[in-house]
């Protein structure tokens, strides 16, 4: 059985299109989460990101949706570590969490974890430090090794099997076609045994 969502327009380039294409209950709470962030965060800028709306500071600061049975909010992977405490009643995924609609939002919770985002933007938390890019996206880490430079998680995968005994994938070239081949050989190979 197919899952039916309830999503916005895909062509809403605005926040406000976004929410006037959800019923009214979901509207309501839509614009009460974006007042929230907007009050927590008040330097921060309103876009559309993802086709969901999204708070910028010094890059994405967090990022909510709308969907048939629960609000998604994305404060960060950071954000999710530091909360898991408070988050535990709730399905979560790295950067996510979901409330559903049929329970109370947890508006101070949501409130916290903003402010929380505004400080690590700003630098003064312990989290993560902000890219010199201003939260752009950042090329994979690059390892040198004696033959080549390797993707950083190529290089994990030899320490990994270093230490495991077993065989070392193959590292992948620079270009990101060679990395996407290295891959998808490494799983094939996984498959056969």
């Amino acid at each position: 059985m197919k899952k039916k969502t309830v999503t916005a327009a895909p062509e809403s380039s605005t926040i406000d299109q976004y929410i006037v294409g959800f019923p009214t209950e979901t509207q309501e709470l839509l614009r009460q989460m974006r007042e929230l962030i907007r009050v927590a965060a008040p330097a921060a800028t309103e876009a559309m990101k993802y086709r969901i709306p999204t708070f910028v500071l010094n890059g994405n600061l967090v990022h909510f949706a709308a969907f048939e049975r629960h609000l998604g909010f994305y404060p960060t992977p950071s954000a999710m570590v530091h909360f898991q405490r408070q988050l535990a009643g709730y399905v979560t995924a790295k950067g996510s969490v979901q409330f559903p609609l049929d329970q109370p939002i947890p508006w101070d919770l949501i409130r916290e974890m903003v402010l929380f985002r505004v400080a690590e933007a700003s630098g003064r938390t312990k989290g993560k430090p902000q890219s010199a890019s201003g939260g752009q996206r950042k090329q994979s880490a690059k390892v040198p090794t004696q033959d080549s430079t390797v993707s950083a998680s190529a290089a994990a995968g030899k320490r990994k099997a270093a230490s495991s005994g077993k065989k070392a994938p193959k590292a992948a070239a620079k270009s990101t076609a060679g990395s996407a081949v290295a891959k998808k050989s490494a799983g094939a190979k996984r498959s056969k045994k």
